[in-house]
């Protein structure tokens, strides 16, 4: 296909995505399946045009004129990719295959200063409902920050230390993909693989690091919020929402396989990749707690538990960067109903925690409601538990790991918050508790 081509298809998407408000995989999947002609070049430069138009929605469809398709992917090589007028008018030439010549009216509105005074939620591009939650939390620097949430996130590996050192693995990673990953300063078990326009991820499942279990897909983000929940051999811990794994195996790590792991999550559909992932992973400590009808499975745990990880339900808007679509489909009902969900979670997490252990409550959310809002509710409800500082929380992984987080990590009165903006991650929420009784 030729490149107008792309953009005439990225434009039937986007619409079929507004018109439907389906997710854009399913709807890039059907497109697919009806233009069965299209290589896999032809279908990865679509979703490339696809998400980006969607990371930069707002500012786009204010920039292009409009909130069509059409009008969006105007905006976006504008404003986004750089491209005069006269270049966009190569590509919307109306020639076969490509969208249709420019109006008179497009050319006015792409020559003007669309976004000059345009209100934050436009400039920073993100729904217009969820302004005040955003500038709650981030104040005059809200447009930086959501910005940073539309950029393309990379690819991060945890290197697994019970299957390989660190150097080891990158070295093997290397080798097995033809690239050399970066290593990013907050962590020496982090490989970075930054994203490269116009080629595809490599298939990391396939490589032999991955297939020894030497390494494991994690964002930084998620690695840190697991370390940071202080994990040591011998402990007794249980992961309550475990879903596929991904921080049940980071705390195995941390264990050095001494102690015990109870892999727990309400539902067992999400449970289900755990069992061959621990098992590549070379995991001994981990008992897989599979909820049962009419049957409590944790009920044996009740205070004996030196550390209860939750990585709570949450809105998911820290992982905008891959999943920019998610945040046109949220809607204000979504964020009520979360809420419910965290409050009950760390009410029965609660149970499980025994005098002296801790509490680890983590979200991928930058939202307050979402973050300090639930643990200032669950402390007044629970006197028994304490924050322990975020500054001792960070002093503690420092002094571990070796490595100087300084600024990547904000530090909120009863939690810390990473963000793409300040720590080049995903954004993340940790809140570390004890209990004292």
């Amino acid at each position: 296909m030729i490149p107008a081509a792309r953009i005439s298809a990225a434009i039937e998407v986007l619409d079929d995505i507004a018109t439907r408000r389906r997710p854009a995989p399913d709807a890039l999947k059907d497109w697919g399946l009806a233009h069965r002609f299209a290589g896999s070049k032809d279908r990865r430069a679509i979703g490339d045009l696809v998400f980006d138009a969607l990371r930069h929605r707002s500012s786009s469809a204010a920039v292009g004129g409009g909130d069509d398709g059409r009008s969006v992917m105007l905006g976006l090589f504008r404003r986004h990719r750089g491209l005069d007028i006269a270049a966009i008018e190569t590509l919307f030439s109306g020639d076969r295959f490509a969208p249709a010549p420019l109006t008179d009216d497009e050319r006015a509105v792409l020559s003007s200063d669309a976004l000059a005074g345009a209100p934050d939620y436009v400039r920073g591009d993100y729904p217009e409902w969820i302004a005040p939650n955003f500038a709650r939390i981030f104040g005059d620097n809200v447009v930086a920050e959501l910005q940073a949430l539309a950029t393309p996130a990379p690819l991060d590996l945890r290197v697994n230390t019970l299957k390989a050192e660190a150097d080891h693995a990158a070295s093997e990673l290397a080798a097995a993909i033809g690239r050399t990953p970066e290593r990013p300063a907050l962590s020496a078990l982090c490989l970075r693989l930054p994203l490269e326009p116009g080629s595809a991820e490599p298939h990391i499942a396939s490589t032999e690091p991955f297939l020894k279990g030497q390494v494991e897909i994690q964002d930084l983000g998620s690695q840190l919020a697991a370390e940071f929940a202080g994990a040591r051999p011998g402990m007794q811990v249980l992961d309550l929402c475990a879903g596929g794994g991904g921080k049940t195996l980071a705390l195995a790590a941390a264990m050095q396989n001494h102690g015990q792991i109870f892999a727990h999550d309400s539902d067992r559909r999400r449970l289900a990749p755990i069992h061959d992932r621990l098992t590549r992973a070379g995991v001994r400590n981990v008992q897989v707690r599979t909820p049962r009808p009419n049957s409590d499975v944790l009920d044996d745990l009740e205070h004996r538990m030196d550390l209860v990880l939750v990585d709570a339900p949450c809105t998911g808007t820290g992982t905008w960067r891959r999943n920019p679509d998610a945040k046109w489909r949220i809607r204000p009902g979504s964020l009520a109903e979360r809420n419910k969900d965290q409050a009950l979670v760390l009410e029965t997490a609660a149970r499980y925690v025994k005098p002296g252990g801790r509490l680890a409550y983590i979200t991928c959310s930058v939202l307050e409601e979402e973050n300090t809002d639930q643990i200032d509710a669950f402390l007044a409800a629970h006197p028994g538990f304490a924050v322990v500082p975020p500054q001792a929380v960070v002093e503690a992984y420092e002094q571990e790991s070796m490595n100087i987080l300084g600024p990547a990590v904000r530090l909120l009165s009863n939690g810390l918050l990473m963000t793409p903006l300040t720590s080049g991650t995903d954004g993340f929420f940790v809140s570390v508790l004890t209990r004292s009784a």
